[in-house]
């Protein structure tokens, strides 16, 4: 099997990508958690179609079940399979991947424990092994960020695994999280929920040619 991404082999000559990433499926399709570097924090993974491994999400976090976890995707092409179209999601590809997730009204085939009220928040992760992480598990994770609930996210290797939250922890190659969150859009309201890596009034600025 190759990688679609053979800049990880550069990156961290030293590590069976193959190997590993297959180690971590085996991890998601048994139910269980991976921790997993991305360009803003670390994050925690479990496949949006193992109801035992999304559950194991929120026990391992603490995360009170009326909160939503978002979904990373492989793409923006796979995060639109998920979501209701909308021309202003589209304006906003031109961010993706990168720091930003956009929360909007999903498909009714979309699991109803991401999509509590109907809406989804969807997010195309810029880095290497979250990339790679999605491609192999087929484009789709259960994700949030690698911490116990209210308390600060990991930003390396060595806090990730500290916290022992994961099944497996992944290295982050030699590209580190650069420890700005995502920037959180709600739509069609057009409405910032977060600040973050990406300023709020340039989303906006872009989504405002956009007719509604």
């Amino acid at each position: 099997m190759s990688l679609p991404l053979p800049a990880l082999s550069e990156l961290a000559p030293g590590v069976n990508w193959v190997a590993l990433l297959d180690h971590a499926a085996a991890v998601l399709e048994g139910g269980g958690v991976v921790a997993y570097p991305s360009e803003t924090v670390w994050g925690l993974a479990a496949l949006p179609g193992q109801a035992g491994g999304v559950q194991r999400l929120y026990e391992v976090k603490g995360r009170a079940a009326q909160k939503p976890v978002q979904v990373s995707c492989l793409n923006v092409g796979v995060a639109q399979q998920l979501v209701v179209p909308d021309p202003a999601l589209e304006c906003l590809a031109g961010f993706l991947p990168g720091p930003v997730t956009v929360v909007t009204p999903a498909v009714s085939s979309c699991p109803a424990a991401l999509a509590p009220e109907g809406r989804v928040g969807v997010r195309v992760p810029d880095h290497p092994v979250a990339l790679a992480l999605l491609w192999r598990v087929g484009g789709l994770l259960a994700t949030t960020s690698c911490n116990p609930s209210g308390q600060s996210p990991a930003l390396s290797y060595g806090e990730a695994l500290g916290m022992g939250l994961a099944d497996l922890v992944l290295p982050d190659a030699g590209v580190a999280a650069r420890g700005v969150p995502s920037t959180v859009v709600l739509l069609p309201e057009r409405k910032v929920l977060r600040e973050g890596a990406v300023p709020g009034a340039a989303l906006l600025a872009r989504l405002s040619g956009v007719p509604q």
